[in-house]
């Protein structure tokens, strides 16, 4: 008998074996760098703000913008967004995005960023996705993240960046924008820069749905046969992820996420991308990925300027506010 499996990144049609044995996920607990500490300058996180649709008529986007407090609207600012925007920017989470980007920036171990946490799309009626329930049963999340089409990516580059650029200096540059997120919303991270690779070029993945909910498995095939796209990635996953157990009590590989997150890397890595993974022993959570994501996002962003002029005393300083590059 094989229980049907909620989780907190949404609602999956399949099941997981009983008796597991203990849950490998208390292994992974959030570090100092997605914690706050005093000192630290603190980033402002603005909104909620909202934006209609065109690409999924009748729906709307709820968004977040974090400021770093060093953001100087003189200097173009890099550029990271995270799907399922309500799981990043929760303070108590496991993930604190925000918390991350204040410690990070404050030492330059990334460049000075726009944060923006995006929720899936939803009508009037609809509400908010929330910790327990992202928007799989109750939004747009589903169709919007999971399909290999180029509407999320209208949502993104033509609705969402033209509402961002209006208020804030962000670089036009593909490499100083970054996409990411959890299960759904990390499979539509990769669409978005799959389908706008002059637009963003830097992919953070938690859990990736590289599955069959609305034909994502093909990816491996579809980075094999295409051209080499500029795009930089960091996979990660758990052994224990949901290994696609349907309720029939049968396996269907279309729907192992570890599977098809190591066919993901595979494919990546055979075509020459600049990708990173870790598969650690989690299951589908945001434990191991929390965990993380501080180095996740040094990684991304590894390439940010540094000056090795011994005299430079701004570059060996920590980023404080109202300094400039």
């Amino acid at each position: 008998m094989f229980p049907l499996l909620l989780t907190g990144a949404g609602l999956a049609l399949f099941a997981q074996p009983q008796n597991q044995g203990p849950n490998p996920d208390i292994h992974y607990r959030i570090g100092p760098d997605s914690l706050q500490h005093e000192g630290v300058p603190r980033g402002e996180v603005k909104g909620p703000f909202y934006i209609p649709s065109e690409a999924y008529p009748g729906t709307q986007h709820t968004y977040w913008v974090y400021v770093p407090a060093q953001y100087d609207k003189s200097v173009p600012a890099s550029l990271m967004i995270f799907n399922d925007g309500q799981a990043f920017m929760n303070p108590e989470g496991d993930l604190r995005a925000q918390n991350v980007m204040d410690n990070l920036i404050y030492r330059r171990e990334i460049p000075v960023m726009i944060g923006v946490f995006i929720n899936p799309g939803r009508t009037p009626e609809q509400p908010e996705p929330n910790p327990k329930e992202w928007g799989d049963r109750t939004t747009n999340r589903p169709t919007e993240y999971n399909s290999l089409d180029d509407k999320y990516a209208r949502v993104i580059v033509n609705e969402l960046m033209p509402a961002l650029t209006k208020d804030y200096n962000i670089s036009k540059r593909a490499e100083d924008r970054g996409i990411g997120g959890a299960s759904s919303g990390a499979i539509a991270a990769w669409t978005v820069a799959w389908e706008r690779p002059n637009e963003f070029r830097k992919v953070l993945s938690l859990i990736g749905s590289f599955t069959n909910i609305r034909g994502g498995h093909a990816y491996p095939d579809l980075i094999r046969k295409s051209e080499k796209k500029p795009i930089r990635i960091y996979l990660q996953d758990g052994r224990n992820d949901n290994r696609g157990q349907r309720r029939d009590g049968k396996y269907d590989p279309s729907w192992d996420w570890f599977l098809q997150n190591t066919r993901m890397k595979d494919a990546l890595v055979e075509k020459g991308y600049d990708v990173a993974y870790v598969f650690g022993i989690g299951r589908h959570s945001q434990k191991q990925g929390g965990a993380m994501l501080p180095e996740m996002m040094r990684w991304l962003w590894r390439d940010q300027p540094a000056s090795t002029d011994p005299t430079d005393t701004v570059e060996r300083s920590f980023r404080e506010p109202g300094m400039k590059k």
